[in-house]
């Protein structure tokens, strides 16, 4: 990322362009916000699941509090460290959140017997651990990255090696999110297309509950799931896009455009990556899934009607 070089009173900057304190400032405010409207919305609906983007939004928010305090004491390596690692990580989380929505919506619209290779290329209930397995390996190789970039020293004879073991591990983190998650970009908006089959037997294998809404194991659930998985979908291409910006960013290294201007941060991460969060606060997924605990019962992978003929 940054490489350190000598600010103007001449102490030492992690950072390689006078740092905005405004719109960082502005970028808290907006991010606290959806964080306190995500957690509000978890305790009301208790969708214990969805604790992750409660993490990921609290880690945004945190990240650009922190970012303002850096800006201002441009020098402190821990306050650096701590902003550019939180704002670097949480966007892994959200990716996480989409894997499991996906999961989840298959599973509530598609029969058992329907849930095959050919529909989804994973089966559903695999879907979270294998593409959160992937999530985590590249968080972990992005966080070793950014731990190395940061705790690095001028003074040090090997300061722009040390700069480059941590961009290449962080790329190798960004490279493997965007291969699993342009995958699950590529399955998750082909089901919107695949998924038009199986909304018209919804009414056979859930009992309607009014004009717009199902009763599913006795709770009201809104019948217009259709509008999560396009939440879900135009989530998933904001997250792309960030990480492509990151994975420039890292390649560029220090000296290059993206390093070296502030405003390419705010616009490809801070405002490409908050509509991750501030969307599903009005279109919170507990108001269509029924299935929001950190394990899916056994009963959710058994269709409500094994006579139902798929054509």
């Amino acid at each position: 990322m940054s490489l350190i070089n000598r600010a103007t009173r001449e102490d030492l900057s992690y950072y390689h362009y006078n740092p905005s304190l405004a719109v960082s400032i502005v970028a808290a405010i907006l991010y606290s916000i959806a964080f306190i409207l995500t957690l509000v919305q978890w305790i009301r609906y208790k969708a214990w699941v969805w604790s992750v983007m409660v993490v990921a939004a609290a880690m945004e928010a945190v990240g650009y509090i922190a970012r303002c305090v850096s800006v201002q004491h441009v020098a402190d390596r821990s306050i650096y460290a701590l902003q550019l690692c939180l704002v670097i990580l949480a966007p892994v989380l959200m990716a996480a959140c989409c894997y499991i929505l996906f999961s989840r919506i298959l599973i509530l619209i598609v029969p058992q017997e329907a849930r095959t290779l050919k529909l989804c290329w994973v089966p559903p209930r695999w879907i979270t651990p294998i593409f959160v397995g992937f999530d985590i390996i590249a968080l972990l190789l992005q966080l070793i990255g950014a731990v190395m970039i940061s705790s690095v020293d001028s003074t040090d004879t090997d300061a722009q090696d040390k700069l480059d073991r941590g961009k290449h591990i962080a790329q190798v983190g960004v490279i493997i999110q965007l291969a699993a998650f342009g995958l699950f970009a590529v399955a998750a908006v082909r089901f919107n297309f695949t998924s038009k089959r199986f909304a018209k037997s919804l009414g056979d294998r859930y009992e309607d509950f009014g004009d717009k809404e199902y009763l599913i194991d006795g709770i009201a659930k809104n019948k217009h799931w259709p509008a999560l998985l396009r939440v879900v979908n135009f989530t998933t291409i904001l997250i792309l896009v960030r990480s492509v910006y990151r994975l420039v960013e890292f390649t560029e290294g220090n000296t290059g455009y993206l390093n070296t201007h502030e405003w390419p941060l705010y616009v490809f991460d801070a405002l490409v990556i908050y509509p991750c969060v501030a969307l599903f606060v009005y279109w919170h997924p507990a108001r269509y899934l029924p299935y929001l605990g950190f394990r899916v019962p056994k009963e959710a992978n058994v269709s409500r009607d094994f006579e139902l003929q798929i054509r």
